[in-house]
C-alpha cells in the first residue's frame, strides 16, 4: 500500500490537465489541486510564527468546496492529520474536541477566525489558488502508508467522544482497485457527505485517487426534491447515500436515480421494497449495499445487487473487500461454522489503528485472533451476523442495540427487517417507549406504501414470523422517518405515542 499523498500525485502525473474538482461552474485540474495543495503544505510548514511537524493533529472546519479539498491534501503532504470540525458543532463539543485531539492548529473559514479565537490555537486560512502557471513548492516530507491521516470523531457510549484513528493505508486500500464498484478517469463523483462523516472517505478519494472527477454538491443539505436535477445536470456516475436519504430519495422521484452508473447505501438495514422499485424503475443501475464501521475505514463488506436477484426480506451485507478478513465468531471465541449466528470481527487493510489516546477502549475493540495468533489484528464490530454457505454475510443486528422487555431480548433490526416486508411498509423503526400508565411498550413507527395502514393486518403478518413479544403493542404512521445530519434514522427524533388514542392499536 502507499500513502494518500504518492497515490494522488501519480493521477497528477497521468493527466495534469484533467478536471478534478468542479464546484459549479468552478473547474479545478489534478495539476491545479497538486500546486494548490503544495501551497498549503508549505504555509502549514514554513507560516509566520507557525510550523507543523509530521504527526500534529490540524482541526479542519470549511465548507464543501474546493479549499475544502486543497486543505485536506495539504495537510496531508505536511505529514499531519486532518480533525474534521462541523460548522454547526457546538461550542462545547468542538472545545473537547480540540483538548483530547491535541490539536495545533484550525484552518477555517476566514467569517470563522472569532469562533476560533477562544481555542488557543493558531486559526488559519486556505491560502488563495496559486495560479496556472506557478511553481509548485517542492515537497518537504515523504508521507508513509502508515503515516496517520485523519482522527474521525464517533460518539462514546459514556458521553465522552472518541477518535478512530485512520493511516493513510487504509484510505488507499477502501479505493484502490476496489472489488464492490468500478471506479475510473470517466467517472464523476458527487460529494455529498458531510466531511466529519467517513461516507466522505470514499466520496473524495475514490475520485481523486482514480482519476474520476470530484463534484462538490453545493450547500449542506441537497433536497431528494432537487438532487435528481443535481445528478442529471453534472453527470453523476457514482453516488453514495445513507440508507434513511436512499429511501426517501426513492420515495420522492426514483427517476433521479437514471443515469448513475452506480449508486451505494448503507449506515442502516436497506429496505427490500425500496431496492425492487428502484431495480424496476432504473433497471441500469448497479446498487451496492455498503457496510462498515468507522473503525474499519467506512466500507469493510459490501454487496452488489443482482438484477433479479430475489432478496427475501432482507438484503445482505455481503463479501469482504480486497485485502479484509471478515470472520462470524462465537461466544467461545472461535469462528462458528456457516449458517450459525455471531459476531462480526473485520481484520485486514481497513482496520484503522484504534482510538485516539484511548488504549483501554482500544485493547477491548481491536483484538488479536485467540483462534490464530498469526490471523493478525481484528476489530469486533459487535454486529450480529451469519455467513451463508455461498460465502455471502447477512447482517441481523446489534449486540448493543438489542433491549429486553418483558424479559425477552429483542433484536430492533430483525423486527424493522420484518416489517419492510409487508406490501403496505415502505420503511419502519422500532422501539421502546415508556405509556402513559407507566409500563415499557414497543413500538413500531412505519412509513406506509399508500395511504393507510391496516394494523389488524401488520399484527397478523408479524404473527406468522416472529415471536408473540416481538408483536408491537403500538404502530404509529409517519409521512417519513426522521433523518440525523448525518443521514441516519433519528431514534430519539422518533415520537413519543398518544397512547390514549384507539388509532394506534387497530
Amino acid at each position: 500500500m502507499t500513502s494518500v499523498v504518492a497515490a494522488f500525485r501519480r493521477r497528477v502525473a497521468d493527466a495534469p490537465d484533467t478536471v478534478a474538482v468542479c464546484a459549479g461552474d468552478d473547474r479545478l485540474t489534478y495539476a491545479g489541486l497538486d500546486r494548490w495543495a503544495r501551497e498549503v503544505t508549505r504555509r502549514l510548514v514554513d507560516g509566520d510564527g507557525f510550523s507543523t511537524a509530521p504527526g500534529d493533529r490540524i482541526a479542519v472546519c470549511l465548507d464543501r468546496s474546493p479549499e475544502l479539498i486543497a486543505a485536506l491534501l495539504g495537510i496531508l503532504g505536511a505529514g499531519a492529520a486532518f480533525v474534521p470540525i462541523g460548522p454547526t458543532d457546538p461550542a462545547q463539543r468542538v472545545a473537547e474536541v480540540f483538548e483530547d485531539a491535541g490539536v495545533r492548529a484550525v484552518l477555517c473559514e476566514p467569517d470563522d477566525a472569532e469562533r476560533f479565537a477562544p481555542y488557543g490555537v493558531p486559526v488559519l486560512h486556505v491560502p488563495a489558488r496559486p495560479a496556472p502557471d506557478a511553481a509548485a513548492p517542492p515537497e518537504t516530507y515523504t508521507v508513509r502508508p502508515d503515516d496517520l491521516a485523519y482522527l474521525m470523531y464517533t460518539s462514546g457510549s459514556t458521553g465522552r467522544p472518541k477518535a478512530v484513528m485512520v493511516e493513510h493505508r487504509n484510505i488507499t486500500n477502501l479505493v484502490t482497485e476496489p472489488n464492490y464498484v468500478d471506479l475510473g478517469p470517466d467517472d464523476r463523483v458527487l460529494q455529498l457527505a458531510p466531511v466529519a462523516f467517513d461516507a466522505a472517505t470514499f466520496e473524495i478519494w475514490g475520485a481523486l485517487l482514480n482519476g474520476a472527477r470530484l463534484v462538490l454538491a453545493p450547500g449542506q443539505q441537497v433536497p431528494a426534491e432537487e438532487l435528481g436535477a443535481l445528478l442529471h445536470g453534472e453527470g453523476i456516475t457514482v453516488l453514495w447515500l445513507t440508507a434513511a436519504l436512499f429511501h426517501r430519495q426513492i420515495d420522492v422521484d426514483v427517476k433521479a436515480f437514471a443515469g448513475l452508473r452506480a449508486v451505494l447505501a448503507g449506515g442502516d438495514v436497506l429496505s427490500v421494497p425500496h431496492i425492487d422499485e428502484l431495480r424496476s424503475a432504473v433497471p441500469g443501475c448497479v446498487i451496492v449495499n455498503g457496510y462498515g464501521p468507522t473503525e474499519t475505514t467506512t466500507f469493510a463488506v459490501c454487496h452488489r445487487i443482482g438484477a433479479h436477484e430475489d432478496l427475501g426480506q432482507s438484503v445482505p451485507i455481503g463479501t469482504p473487500l480486497q485485502n479484509v478478513d471478515v470472520r462470524i465468531v462465537g461466544d467461545a471465541g472461535r469462528p462458528v461454522p456457516d449458517g450459525e449466528a455471531g459476531e462480526l470481527w473485520i481484520g485486514g487493510a481497513g482496520v484503522s489503528r484504534g482510538y485516539w489516546r484511548r488504549p483501554d477502549l482500544t485493547a477491548k475493540a481491536f483484538v488479536t485472533a485467540p483462534w490464530d495468533s498469526s490471523a493478525g489484528r481484528f476489530y469486533r464490530s459487535g454486529d450480529l451476523a451469519r455467513r451463508r454457505p455461498d460465502g455471502v454475510i447477512e447482517f441481523l443486528g446489534r449486540n448493543d442495540d438489542q433491549f429486553k422487555l418483558r424479559g425477552f431480548r429483542i433484536e430492533p433490526g430483525e423486527l424493522e427487517s420484518t416489517l419492510a416486508g409487508h406490501p403496505q411498509v415502505r420503511s419502519a423503526a422500532v422501539g421502546v417507549r415508556e405509556s402513559h400508565l407507566a409500563d415499557r411498550r414497543l413500538v413500531a413507527w412505519v412509513v406506509p406504501d399508500g395511504d393507510g395502514l391496516d394494523r389488524r393486518a401488520l399484527r397478523s403478518y408479524l404473527r406468522e414470523r416472529v415471536p408473540e413479544h416481538m408483536i408491537p403493542a403500538a404502530f404509529v404512521a409517519l409521512a417519513e422517518l426522521p433523518i440525523t445530519g448525518n443521514g441516519k434514522t433519528d431514534r430519539k427524533a422518533l415520537p413519543t405515542p398518544d397512547w390514549t388514542s384507539r388509532s394506534i392499536y387497530v
